[in-house]
């Protein structure tokens, strides 16, 4: 075999074999490869704090940055009883746990993070500063070259303009930056600036992903069982299957539902089985809640959670006119006033403009709070329009039953003992947020959180990024928890073909 040498070779063949000797040399990597084998700078915009206030340690072995921008946005934010201010002082207060007593240059270059039990530190988080070169004359530091690309008058231009510097500080390494803000991102990629969402609290890629609640078959549900083991226990029959395609993703109190009105409901879930309970699809439908029954199957299967006193946290999504507020409110008054299940009725609910709004408004915390919760009072009377005295019947069980509207703002630090918390529109919380409020939950409470994924009002949350689902997803496996995606608009033949069009 011949070797053809060309001009562009360096070197001269000597040898028209092939089969060299020579060891091959190693090719000098790409700017690329060495991005690759550096950790990463994370910069962090303000809303990240706010989402999560413990954001900081959830980068594992790469540096994060903060702008000194951040820290003052936080400072000018942490003031006053509003729900952001207390995530704006704990997302401080775990800076400086971290920052503790490192000097300047030694917060400059980062300082090592240090997460619970671990012996090592993973990651370093660093502060960067705005307008000052990190070298120095006479002990001096000296202003920096303008590397500006935005005007400095707006806080997110000068996070960038202090990005883009970091960026030709490190260019053999990534600089990421991490914000909530879908218009940061796009005035970050026009400067050349890699952004990304936060994405750590996001367990679904895509909210088709969701757990409904339920699983569906087409035809007959017994035509996917290959074995079944079936007995009778305390007048119940329960069903004993293997975890086989098609139910590798069943949860406890998850229900399946076919196409000839079978019915079940899955109260355990093994290694290698699941058990599952035959459920009487009549007396699901003939349920009733202070006069209230459910229109479909899927109302029904929400009702029985929502008065099973075993369930101790029920989620209700679904589009606007499902019936999710109506059903959670007939429940509540049922178990408070005719089973005395709970002391009270505790509704609160989460707006875009609630935490500036509510001091504005006149009177009380509950009647500053009543024209936000006017979903609830609205379905109040919907539950008793048919009465000969409506107004008396509302009267009575406002008289009855303590129903106690709380704004979030003073929800924070309170337990709530044998107590309904009733959550309007909780799309609009954020993952932190919507642990805040269910920890409030004390001895023999019960959470109901309603919302519909498709009218998030809050600029920094999606679909996937709520706290509405974060809940569901975490709490999928839980043996006291269950969930409900409800369906149609029974609201009226307007709403439906409204949702449907428009």
């Amino acid at each position: 075999m011949e070797v053809i040498v060309t001009a562009d070779d360096t070197n001269e063949a000597s040898s028209t074999d092939v089969s060299s000797t020579q060891e091959p040399t190693q090719a000098t990597p790409t700017p690329q490869q060495k991005q690759q084998e550096q950790p990463i700078y994370y910069v962090l915009d303000t809303n990240v704090l706010i989402h999560d206030p413990t954001a900081i340690l959830n980068f594992e072995e790469h540096h994060v940055v903060l702008p000194i921008t951040v820290l003052e946005e936080l400072d000018s934010l942490k003031s006053g009883k509003k729900a952001l201010a207390a995530d704006c002082r704990q997302a401080i207060r775990e800076i400086d746990k971290i920052l503790g007593r490192a000097s300047p240059p030694e917060v400059e270059k980062g300082v090592p993070i240090r997460r619970g039990d671990k012996a090592t530190p993973q990651g370093s988080l660093s502060i960067l500063m705005p307008g000052l070169d990190s070298s120095t004359k006479g002990g001096q530091k000296e202003q920096r070259d303008n590397v500006s690309l935005l005007p400095a008058h707006i806080n997110d231009n000068k996070i960038l303009n202090d990005i883009y510097y970091l960026k030709q500080q490190h260019s053999d390494s990534r600089v990421v930056l991490i914000t909530k803000d879908i218009n940061i991102r796009l005035k970050a990629r026009g400067c050349g600036i890699e952004a990304e969402d936060y994405h750590n609290d996001q367990l679904v890629s895509d909210i088709e992903l969701l757990n409904k609640g339920y699983l569906e078959f087409a035809g007959s549900f017994w035509d996917y069982v290959d074995t079944v083991d079936t007995e009778h226990v305390e007048g119940k029959t329960l069903h004993h299957l293997p975890l086989q395609d098609p139910f590798l993703d069943v949860y406890t109190n998850q229900f399946i539902v076919d196409e000839t009105d079978f019915i079940g409901q899955v109260i355990e879930v093994g290694e290698d089985s699941f058990t599952l309970m035959h459920m009487n699809r009549q007396q699901l439908m003939e349920q009733d809640a202070w006069g209230l029954q459910p229109q479909d199957i899927f109302q029904a299967m929400a009702m029985y959670l929502l008065l099973n006193p075993d369930i101790h946290i029920v989620n209700l999504t679904g589009t606007a006119g499902s019936g999710k507020t109506i059903l959670a409110l007939a429940a509540a008054i049922e178990m408070t006033v005719s089973k005395k299940m709970y002391r009270r009725i505790i509704a609160t609910r989460s707006t875009q403009g609630l935490d500036e709004d509510i001091g504005f408004l006149p009177g009380t915390e509950a009647e500053k709070m009543e024209p936000w919760l006017g979903a609830i009072t609205d379905n109040l009377e919907a539950l008793h329009y048919g009465d000969e005295n409506s107004a008396s019947s509302i009267e009575y069980v406002l008289d009855s039953t303590p129903l106690q509207f709380k704004s979030l703002n003073y929800i924070r630090g309170r337990s709530f003992q044998q107590s309904l918390i009733l959550i309007d529109e909780s799309q609009n919380l954020t993952p932190h947020q919507i642990k805040t409020i269910v920890t409030r939950a004390g001895s023999g409470s019960k959470v109901i959180c309603l919302g519909n994924l498709a009218q998030i009002d809050t600029p920094y949350l999606s679909a996937t990024s709520s706290g509405l689902t974060y809940l569901n997803e975490r709490f999928k496996g839980f043996r006291h928890g269950g969930n409900i995606q409800l369906q149609g608009v029974p609201r009226s033949l307007l709403a439906e073909y409204a949702e449907a069009v428009l």
